[in-house]
Protein backbone atom coordinates (compact mmCIF):
# COMPACT_ATOMS: atom_id res chain seq x y z
CA UNK A 1 0.00 0.00 0.00
CA UNK A 2 3.15 2.00 -0.08
CA UNK A 3 4.08 1.62 -3.53
CA UNK A 4 2.16 5.03 -4.92
CA UNK A 5 3.70 7.34 -2.06
CA UNK A 6 7.13 5.58 -2.95
CA UNK A 7 6.80 6.38 -6.74
CA UNK A 8 5.98 9.95 -5.97
CA UNK A 9 9.00 10.10 -4.34
CA UNK A 10 11.05 8.83 -6.72
CA UNK A 11 9.52 11.14 -8.91
CA UNK A 12 10.23 14.26 -7.31
CA UNK A 13 12.81 16.48 -8.96
CA UNK A 14 15.46 17.52 -7.06
CA UNK A 15 17.17 20.74 -6.41
CA UNK A 16 20.51 21.55 -5.14
CA UNK A 17 20.76 24.99 -3.66
CA UNK A 18 24.56 26.31 -3.15
CA UNK A 19 25.11 28.33 -0.44
CA UNK A 20 22.98 29.34 2.32
CA UNK A 21 22.67 33.03 2.94
CA UNK A 22 19.35 34.89 2.87
CA UNK A 23 19.29 34.36 -1.13
CA UNK A 24 19.57 30.26 -0.84
CA UNK A 25 17.40 30.37 2.11
CA UNK A 26 14.37 31.71 0.84
CA UNK A 27 15.22 30.01 -2.57
CA UNK A 28 14.64 27.10 -0.74
CA UNK A 29 11.88 27.53 0.92
CA UNK A 30 10.05 28.85 -2.14
CA UNK A 31 11.47 25.62 -4.15
CA UNK A 32 10.41 23.68 -1.56
CA UNK A 33 6.52 25.31 -2.12
CA UNK A 34 6.70 24.37 -5.87
CA UNK A 35 7.45 20.58 -4.70
CA UNK A 36 10.91 20.39 -5.01
CA UNK A 37 13.08 17.96 -2.98
CA UNK A 38 15.54 20.40 -1.56
CA UNK A 39 19.40 20.12 -0.16
CA UNK A 40 20.92 23.42 0.68
CA UNK A 41 24.22 22.70 1.48
CA UNK A 42 26.59 25.20 2.84
CA UNK A 43 30.37 25.07 3.24
CA UNK A 44 30.15 27.13 6.72
CA UNK A 45 29.56 25.49 10.11
CA UNK A 46 26.61 27.99 10.61
CA UNK A 47 23.68 28.74 8.02
CA UNK A 48 22.95 33.07 7.36
CA UNK A 49 25.93 34.29 4.99
CA UNK A 50 26.71 37.76 5.62
CA UNK A 51 24.40 37.92 8.34
CA UNK A 52 25.75 35.75 11.09
CA UNK A 53 26.86 37.11 14.40
CA UNK A 54 30.05 36.85 16.56
CA UNK A 55 30.39 36.59 20.30
CA UNK A 56 33.71 38.47 22.31
CA UNK A 57 33.10 37.39 25.75
CA UNK A 58 29.83 38.91 27.07
CA UNK A 59 29.36 41.03 23.99
CA UNK A 60 27.40 39.61 21.21
CA UNK A 61 27.48 41.13 17.43
CA UNK A 62 25.69 40.84 14.17
CA UNK A 63 28.64 40.56 12.22
CA UNK A 64 26.99 41.80 8.61
CA UNK A 65 23.77 44.10 7.39
CA UNK A 66 22.71 46.09 9.96
CA UNK A 67 20.12 48.02 8.39
CA UNK A 68 16.62 45.62 7.67
CA UNK A 69 14.56 47.82 4.95
CA UNK A 70 11.43 46.04 3.27
CA UNK A 71 10.78 42.99 6.02
CA UNK A 72 7.68 42.55 4.59
CA UNK A 73 9.79 40.74 1.86
CA UNK A 74 10.98 38.37 4.56
CA UNK A 75 7.45 38.15 5.98
CA UNK A 76 5.92 37.06 2.11
CA UNK A 77 8.41 33.56 2.93
CA UNK A 78 6.13 32.27 5.84
CA UNK A 79 2.71 33.79 4.00
CA UNK A 80 3.69 31.30 1.61
CA UNK A 81 3.03 28.51 3.58
CA UNK A 82 0.17 29.94 5.14
CA UNK A 83 2.05 30.62 9.10
CA UNK A 84 2.16 33.36 10.69
CA UNK A 85 4.96 35.41 10.38
CA UNK A 86 5.11 36.17 13.80
CA UNK A 87 5.34 32.97 15.18
CA UNK A 88 9.33 33.31 13.77
CA UNK A 89 10.12 36.97 13.95
CA UNK A 90 8.97 40.41 14.93
CA UNK A 91 10.30 43.84 13.60
CA UNK A 92 10.85 47.28 15.74
CA UNK A 93 10.62 50.02 13.67
CA UNK A 94 13.43 52.35 14.04
CA UNK A 95 13.17 56.18 14.86
CA UNK A 96 15.58 57.93 14.29
CA UNK A 97 16.70 56.69 11.39
CA UNK A 98 20.09 57.93 11.86
CA UNK A 99 22.14 60.44 14.05
CA UNK A 100 24.05 62.07 11.71
CA UNK A 101 27.41 63.69 12.87
CA UNK A 102 29.06 66.33 10.75
CA UNK A 103 32.68 67.98 10.63
CA UNK A 104 31.86 71.23 12.12
CA UNK A 105 30.65 69.67 15.49
CA UNK A 106 26.25 69.66 14.71
CA UNK A 107 24.21 66.61 14.46
CA UNK A 108 20.85 65.91 12.56
CA UNK A 109 18.83 62.99 13.21
CA UNK A 110 16.90 61.49 10.19
CA UNK A 111 12.95 59.83 10.40
CA UNK A 112 11.14 58.41 8.07
CA UNK A 113 8.15 60.47 9.85
CA UNK A 114 8.42 63.32 7.71
CA UNK A 115 6.55 65.99 10.08
CA UNK A 116 9.69 64.83 12.85
CA UNK A 117 12.50 65.36 9.65
CA UNK A 118 11.20 68.67 8.75
CA UNK A 119 11.00 69.97 12.78
CA UNK A 120 14.41 68.62 12.95
CA UNK A 121 15.60 70.45 9.99
CA UNK A 122 13.93 73.84 11.10
CA UNK A 123 15.55 73.43 14.46
CA UNK A 124 19.18 72.15 12.79
CA UNK A 125 19.39 73.82 8.43
CA UNK A 126 18.26 76.97 6.49
CA UNK A 127 17.39 74.30 4.10
CA UNK A 128 13.30 74.31 3.19
CA UNK A 129 11.96 71.10 3.81
CA UNK A 130 10.58 70.81 0.54
CA UNK A 131 13.45 69.98 -1.08
CA UNK A 132 13.56 66.55 0.86
CA UNK A 133 10.03 66.11 0.25
CA UNK A 134 10.81 66.32 -3.32
CA UNK A 135 13.75 64.39 -3.67
CA UNK A 136 12.28 61.49 -1.29
CA UNK A 137 9.01 61.91 -3.58
CA UNK A 138 11.08 61.50 -6.79
CA UNK A 139 13.04 58.66 -4.87
CA UNK A 140 9.77 56.53 -4.62
CA UNK A 141 8.87 57.26 -8.38
CA UNK A 142 11.86 55.82 -8.92
CA UNK A 143 10.85 52.78 -7.34
CA UNK A 144 7.09 52.56 -8.81
CA UNK A 145 9.21 53.05 -12.35
CA UNK A 146 11.66 50.46 -11.71
CA UNK A 147 10.21 47.84 -9.24
CA UNK A 148 8.03 45.43 -11.73
CA UNK A 149 10.24 45.55 -14.76
CA UNK A 150 13.72 45.35 -12.87
CA UNK A 151 13.69 44.47 -9.18
CA UNK A 152 10.65 41.85 -9.73
CA UNK A 153 11.50 40.45 -12.84
CA UNK A 154 14.49 38.64 -14.92
CA UNK A 155 15.85 41.24 -17.45
CA UNK A 156 17.11 38.26 -19.62
CA UNK A 157 13.66 37.09 -20.45
CA UNK A 158 11.92 38.92 -23.48
CA UNK A 159 8.77 37.81 -23.01
CA UNK A 160 9.05 40.16 -19.58
CA UNK A 161 9.63 42.92 -21.66
CA UNK A 162 5.88 43.08 -23.55
CA UNK A 163 3.59 43.89 -20.68
CA UNK A 164 2.24 47.58 -19.74
CA UNK A 165 4.62 48.08 -16.60
CA UNK A 166 8.04 47.59 -18.78
CA UNK A 167 6.52 49.98 -21.69
CA UNK A 168 6.14 52.55 -18.89
CA UNK A 169 9.24 52.57 -17.45
CA UNK A 170 10.63 52.49 -20.94
CA UNK A 171 8.55 55.66 -21.95
CA UNK A 172 9.35 56.99 -18.61
CA UNK A 173 13.17 56.23 -18.51
CA UNK A 174 14.39 59.84 -18.34
CA UNK A 175 12.39 60.00 -14.68
CA UNK A 176 14.74 57.43 -13.51
CA UNK A 177 17.74 59.59 -13.30
CA UNK A 178 19.93 57.46 -15.40
CA UNK A 179 21.75 60.03 -16.68
CA UNK A 180 22.73 62.03 -13.69
CA UNK A 181 25.10 61.39 -10.87
CA UNK A 182 23.63 60.82 -7.49
CA UNK A 183 25.63 63.48 -5.95
CA UNK A 184 24.67 65.78 -8.96
CA UNK A 185 21.10 65.45 -8.43
CA UNK A 186 21.55 65.62 -4.28
CA UNK A 187 23.77 68.69 -4.85
CA UNK A 188 21.57 70.66 -7.02
CA UNK A 189 18.54 69.88 -4.90
CA UNK A 190 20.14 71.13 -1.40
CA UNK A 191 22.28 74.24 -0.60
CA UNK A 192 23.21 72.94 2.99
CA UNK A 193 26.08 70.90 2.13
CA UNK A 194 24.97 68.14 5.58
CA UNK A 195 21.92 67.22 3.25
CA UNK A 196 24.25 66.55 0.45
CA UNK A 197 26.37 64.25 2.34
CA UNK A 198 23.33 62.28 4.49
CA UNK A 199 21.63 61.83 0.90
CA UNK A 200 24.86 60.73 -1.47
CA UNK A 201 25.61 58.30 1.96
CA UNK A 202 22.72 56.06 0.59
CA UNK A 203 25.25 55.13 -2.41
CA UNK A 204 27.26 53.09 -0.14
CA UNK A 205 24.37 50.84 0.57
CA UNK A 206 25.68 49.03 -2.05
CA UNK A 207 29.55 49.96 -2.80
CA UNK A 208 29.12 52.52 -5.08
CA UNK A 209 30.72 55.95 -5.61
CA UNK A 210 27.41 58.76 -5.60
CA UNK A 211 30.20 60.66 -7.77
CA UNK A 212 30.01 58.51 -10.84
CA UNK A 213 26.81 56.13 -9.84
CA UNK A 214 23.21 57.10 -11.61
CA UNK A 215 20.79 59.19 -9.26
CA UNK A 216 18.57 56.21 -10.11
CA UNK A 217 20.69 54.43 -6.68
CA UNK A 218 18.34 57.22 -4.90
CA UNK A 219 15.74 54.01 -4.92
CA UNK A 220 17.94 53.15 -2.12
CA UNK A 221 16.77 56.16 -0.18
CA UNK A 222 13.15 55.49 -1.36
CA UNK A 223 13.67 51.51 0.59
CA UNK A 224 15.25 53.33 3.41
CA UNK A 225 13.65 56.84 4.22
CA UNK A 226 10.57 56.44 2.70
CA UNK A 227 10.03 52.61 3.61
CA UNK A 228 11.22 52.65 6.82
CA UNK A 229 14.16 51.22 8.68
CA UNK A 230 13.26 48.00 11.04
CA UNK A 231 15.63 45.63 13.64
CA UNK A 232 14.17 42.43 13.94
CA UNK A 233 13.68 41.23 17.91
CA UNK A 234 17.23 39.74 19.11
CA UNK A 235 19.29 41.76 15.92
CA UNK A 236 19.57 40.80 12.65
CA UNK A 237 20.47 36.87 13.30
CA UNK A 238 17.24 36.29 13.96
CA UNK A 239 16.53 36.61 10.17
CA UNK A 240 18.89 33.93 9.73
CA UNK A 241 17.35 31.41 12.57
CA UNK A 242 13.61 32.44 11.56
CA UNK A 243 13.96 31.16 7.64
CA UNK A 244 16.24 28.63 8.76
CA UNK A 245 13.76 27.00 11.07
CA UNK A 246 10.90 27.33 8.28
CA UNK A 247 13.72 25.99 5.60
CA UNK A 248 13.45 23.00 7.78
CA UNK A 249 9.60 22.75 9.01
CA UNK A 250 9.42 22.80 5.33
CA UNK A 251 11.32 19.72 3.93
CA UNK A 252 14.92 21.65 2.99
CA UNK A 253 17.58 19.54 3.73
CA UNK A 254 20.27 21.79 5.33
CA UNK A 255 24.32 20.39 5.27
CA UNK A 256 26.93 22.36 6.92
CA UNK A 257 30.65 22.17 6.46
CA UNK A 258 29.58 21.46 3.12
CA UNK A 259 31.83 23.01 0.39
CA UNK A 260 31.21 22.29 -2.82
CA UNK A 261 33.82 21.88 -5.37
CA UNK A 262 31.99 21.56 -8.40
CA UNK A 263 29.41 21.77 -10.38
CA UNK A 264 28.87 19.06 -12.74
CA UNK A 265 26.80 19.02 -15.95
CA UNK A 266 27.25 16.69 -19.06
CA UNK A 267 25.62 17.70 -22.98
CA UNK A 268 24.69 20.75 -21.59
CA UNK A 269 22.77 19.79 -19.18
CA UNK A 270 23.55 20.20 -15.06
CA UNK A 271 23.86 16.94 -13.44
CA UNK A 272 24.52 17.73 -9.58
CA UNK A 273 27.47 18.84 -7.72
CA UNK A 274 30.51 17.57 -5.50
CA UNK A 275 31.01 17.69 -1.78
CA UNK A 276 33.31 16.60 0.68
CA UNK A 277 34.29 13.80 -1.44
CA UNK A 278 30.79 12.90 -2.14
CA UNK A 279 28.12 13.69 -5.43
CA UNK A 280 24.62 14.70 -5.17
CA UNK A 281 22.55 14.29 -8.10
CA UNK A 282 20.35 17.08 -8.81
CA UNK A 283 17.74 18.35 -11.99
CA UNK A 284 17.90 22.08 -10.53
CA UNK A 285 21.15 23.19 -8.94
CA UNK A 286 20.59 27.00 -7.69
CA UNK A 287 24.04 28.94 -6.62
CA UNK A 288 24.03 31.81 -4.30
CA UNK A 289 27.86 31.98 -4.16
CA UNK A 290 28.85 35.13 -5.62
CA UNK A 291 28.68 35.09 -9.37
CA UNK A 292 32.88 35.20 -9.97
CA UNK A 293 33.51 32.58 -7.36
CA UNK A 294 30.97 30.57 -8.90
CA UNK A 295 32.53 30.46 -12.47
CA UNK A 296 36.00 30.63 -11.36
CA UNK A 297 36.12 27.85 -8.95
CA UNK A 298 33.18 25.80 -9.47
CA UNK A 299 32.55 25.79 -12.97
CA UNK A 300 36.16 26.39 -14.48
CA UNK A 301 35.81 25.08 -17.92
CA UNK A 302 33.03 27.68 -18.36
CA UNK A 303 34.33 31.21 -19.41
CA UNK A 304 32.30 34.15 -17.57
CA UNK A 305 30.79 36.55 -19.78
CA UNK A 306 33.05 38.57 -20.65
CA UNK A 307 30.92 42.07 -19.43
CA UNK A 308 30.28 40.49 -16.49
CA UNK A 309 34.14 39.10 -15.92
CA UNK A 310 35.29 43.50 -17.19
CA UNK A 311 33.27 44.96 -14.74
CA UNK A 312 34.97 46.57 -12.06
CA UNK A 313 34.55 45.76 -8.33
CA UNK A 314 32.51 47.27 -5.87
CA UNK A 315 33.99 48.14 -2.91
CA UNK A 316 34.10 46.13 0.37
CA UNK A 317 34.42 47.44 3.96
CA UNK A 318 36.38 47.10 7.53
CA UNK A 319 35.05 46.57 10.75
CA UNK A 320 35.38 46.77 14.47
CA UNK A 321 33.41 45.19 17.09
CA UNK A 322 34.06 46.61 20.16
CA UNK A 323 32.67 46.15 23.57
CA UNK A 324 32.44 49.06 25.18
CA UNK A 325 32.76 49.49 29.15
CA UNK A 326 30.04 52.61 29.30
CA UNK A 327 27.07 53.62 27.74
CA UNK A 328 27.23 56.89 25.34
CA UNK A 329 23.74 58.69 25.49
CA UNK A 330 24.66 61.11 22.29
CA UNK A 331 24.19 57.80 20.25
CA UNK A 332 21.15 55.78 18.71
CA UNK A 333 21.19 52.42 17.59
CA UNK A 334 22.71 53.74 14.03
CA UNK A 335 25.10 56.68 13.82
CA UNK A 336 27.16 58.50 10.84
CA UNK A 337 30.55 60.27 11.73
CA UNK A 338 30.69 62.20 8.13
CA UNK A 339 34.37 63.14 7.14
CA UNK A 340 35.21 66.94 6.01
CA UNK A 341 35.30 65.93 2.33
CA UNK A 342 33.02 63.22 0.71
CA UNK A 343 35.04 63.75 -2.87
CA UNK A 344 38.22 63.00 -1.45
CA UNK A 345 37.16 59.98 0.70
CA UNK A 346 35.38 58.40 -2.78
CA UNK A 347 38.40 59.11 -4.55
CA UNK A 348 40.84 57.39 -2.40
CA UNK A 349 38.32 54.81 -2.07
CA UNK A 350 37.75 53.82 -6.03
CA UNK A 351 40.95 55.47 -7.83
CA UNK A 352 43.68 54.75 -5.60
CA UNK A 353 42.21 52.00 -3.83
CA UNK A 354 43.06 52.98 -0.32
CA UNK A 355 41.32 54.66 2.61
CA UNK A 356 41.61 58.31 3.41
CA UNK A 357 42.75 59.74 6.49
CA UNK A 358 38.96 61.38 7.24
CA UNK A 359 36.56 58.59 6.37
CA UNK A 360 32.93 58.66 7.02
CA UNK A 361 32.24 56.08 9.57
CA UNK A 362 29.39 54.10 10.81
CA UNK A 363 28.33 52.66 14.27
CA UNK A 364 25.76 50.31 15.08
CA UNK A 365 25.05 50.28 18.75
CA UNK A 366 22.25 47.27 18.42
CA UNK A 367 22.56 46.72 22.65
CA UNK A 368 20.37 50.05 22.61
CA UNK A 369 17.58 48.39 21.86
CA UNK A 370 18.44 44.86 21.99
CA UNK A 371 20.02 45.01 25.42
CA UNK A 372 20.90 41.41 26.30
CA UNK A 373 23.78 42.22 23.66
CA UNK A 374 25.97 43.91 26.16
CA UNK A 375 26.50 43.67 29.78
CA UNK A 376 24.67 46.06 31.83
CA UNK A 377 26.14 49.87 31.71
CA UNK A 378 28.19 48.87 28.79
CA UNK A 379 27.50 48.83 25.03
CA UNK A 380 28.62 46.65 21.57
CA UNK A 381 29.96 49.25 18.83
CA UNK A 382 29.87 47.71 15.06
CA UNK A 383 32.20 50.51 13.56
CA UNK A 384 32.38 50.32 10.40
CA UNK A 385 34.21 52.12 7.49
CA UNK A 386 33.93 51.75 3.49
CA UNK A 387 37.38 49.89 2.37
CA UNK A 388 38.83 49.06 -1.07
CA UNK A 389 38.42 45.45 -2.96
CA UNK A 390 40.83 42.84 -1.79
CA UNK A 391 43.82 43.79 -4.30
CA UNK A 392 47.08 43.28 -2.54
CA UNK A 393 46.87 45.86 -0.05
CA UNK A 394 48.96 45.69 3.08
CA UNK A 395 45.43 45.11 5.11
CA UNK A 396 47.50 45.20 8.45
CA UNK A 397 49.10 48.16 8.21
CA UNK A 398 46.02 50.08 6.65
CA UNK A 399 44.00 48.46 9.54
CA UNK A 400 46.22 49.80 11.65
CA UNK A 401 46.53 53.58 10.48
CA UNK A 402 42.44 53.31 10.05
CA UNK A 403 41.68 52.22 13.78
CA UNK A 404 43.88 55.27 15.12
CA UNK A 405 41.89 57.36 12.58
CA UNK A 406 39.15 55.97 13.76
CA UNK A 407 39.33 56.16 17.25
CA UNK A 408 40.40 60.13 17.33
CA UNK A 409 37.16 61.10 14.95
CA UNK A 410 34.69 59.36 17.34
CA UNK A 411 36.71 60.81 20.67
CA UNK A 412 36.55 64.22 19.14
CA UNK A 413 32.95 64.34 19.14
CA UNK A 414 31.99 61.79 21.80
CA UNK A 415 34.26 64.09 23.55
CA UNK A 416 35.57 60.51 25.29
CA UNK A 417 38.76 58.35 25.11
CA UNK A 418 37.09 55.40 22.98
CA UNK A 419 40.30 53.94 23.12
CA UNK A 420 40.69 53.68 27.14
CA UNK A 421 36.71 52.50 26.76
CA UNK A 422 37.20 49.26 24.75
CA UNK A 423 37.61 46.19 26.46
CA UNK A 424 36.89 43.51 23.84
CA UNK A 425 37.97 43.87 19.89
CA UNK A 426 37.53 41.78 17.21
CA UNK A 427 38.31 43.01 13.34
CA UNK A 428 37.29 42.15 9.82
CA UNK A 429 38.89 42.90 6.68
CA UNK A 430 38.29 42.73 3.35
CA UNK A 431 40.60 39.60 2.62
CA UNK A 432 39.06 37.64 6.13
CA UNK A 433 35.83 38.45 4.18
CA UNK A 434 36.84 37.01 0.93
CA UNK A 435 37.63 33.58 3.12
CA UNK A 436 34.54 33.46 5.32
CA UNK A 437 31.72 34.54 2.40
CA UNK A 438 33.77 33.56 -0.94
CA UNK A 439 32.78 36.87 -1.65
CA UNK A 440 35.20 37.42 -4.47
CA UNK A 441 38.08 39.79 -3.46
CA UNK A 442 35.90 40.39 -0.60
CA UNK A 443 33.62 42.84 -2.59
CA UNK A 444 30.35 41.98 -0.59
CA UNK A 445 28.65 43.87 -3.16
CA UNK A 446 29.88 41.95 -6.15
CA UNK A 447 30.33 44.15 -9.48
CA UNK A 448 29.93 47.99 -9.08
CA UNK A 449 26.91 50.16 -10.05
CA UNK A 450 29.49 53.40 -10.84
CA UNK A 451 28.12 53.55 -14.61
CA UNK A 452 24.95 54.43 -16.17
CA UNK A 453 23.55 50.96 -16.84
CA UNK A 454 25.55 49.02 -14.24
CA UNK A 455 22.60 47.80 -12.40
CA UNK A 456 20.96 46.47 -15.68
CA UNK A 457 23.76 44.94 -16.51
CA UNK A 458 24.40 42.17 -13.57
CA UNK A 459 24.51 38.36 -14.34
CA UNK A 460 21.29 36.73 -15.35
CA UNK A 461 19.40 34.30 -12.48
CA UNK A 462 20.40 31.27 -15.16
CA UNK A 463 22.62 29.83 -17.11
CA UNK A 464 22.54 29.86 -21.33
CA UNK A 465 24.90 27.42 -21.42
CA UNK A 466 23.90 24.26 -19.00
CA UNK A 467 20.30 23.86 -18.57
CA UNK A 468 19.09 23.47 -15.25
CA UNK A 469 21.86 26.26 -13.69
CA UNK A 470 20.28 29.27 -11.55
CA UNK A 471 22.08 32.20 -10.00
CA UNK A 472 21.19 34.15 -7.00
CA UNK A 473 22.18 36.27 -4.64
CA UNK A 474 23.63 39.98 -4.42
CA UNK A 475 26.14 39.42 -7.07
CA UNK A 476 23.45 38.81 -9.68
CA UNK A 477 20.24 40.81 -11.19
CA UNK A 478 18.74 42.49 -9.26
CA UNK A 479 21.71 43.60 -6.96
CA UNK A 480 23.19 43.51 -3.75
CA UNK A 481 21.56 43.89 -0.19
CA UNK A 482 19.13 41.97 1.87
CA UNK A 483 15.51 43.12 -0.09
CA UNK A 484 17.12 42.81 -3.95
CA UNK A 485 18.75 39.33 -2.41
CA UNK A 486 15.14 38.53 -1.38
CA UNK A 487 13.40 39.61 -4.25
CA UNK A 488 16.77 37.51 -6.87
CA UNK A 489 15.60 34.36 -5.04
CA UNK A 490 11.58 35.10 -5.95
CA UNK A 491 12.84 35.81 -9.59
CA UNK A 492 14.67 32.81 -9.98
CA UNK A 493 12.99 30.29 -7.82
CA UNK A 494 10.08 31.43 -10.18
CA UNK A 495 11.93 30.53 -13.07
CA UNK A 496 12.71 27.24 -12.17
CA UNK A 497 9.11 26.24 -11.07
CA UNK A 498 8.06 27.24 -14.69
CA UNK A 499 10.91 25.76 -16.78
CA UNK A 500 11.44 22.63 -14.61
CA UNK A 501 8.28 20.02 -14.69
Amino acid sequence: MFAPQMQEKRSQKKAVVIGAGVAGLAASIRLAKSGFHVQLVESNDQVGGNIREIRSGPFRFDTGPSILTKPEYISELFLLWNKNPEDYIRFLQVEPLFRNFFSDGTFINSFTDRKKFEAELKQKSHEHFSQVNKLLDESGEIFRLTHEVFLERSLHVAKNYLNWPTLRGIFRFNRIRAFQSMHNYNRKKFKDERLVQLFNRYASYNGSNPFEAPATLNVITHFAVNGGSFLPEGGMISITKALKKLAEETGVEIKLNSPVTKICHEKGKVTGVETNGSFIPADVVLSNADIHYTYRKLLPEIPMPKIIAEQPRSSSVIVFYWGINKIIPNLELHNTFFGKSDIAEYDALFKKETICDDPTVYLYNSSSLNPSDAPEGMSNWFVMVSAPFNNGQDWEKTTAELRKNVLRKLSEVLHEDVSALIVSEKIMTPPMIEKNTNAWLGSIYGNSSNKIFSAFLRHANFSRKIKGLYFSGGSVHPGAGIPLCLLSAKITSELISRRVK
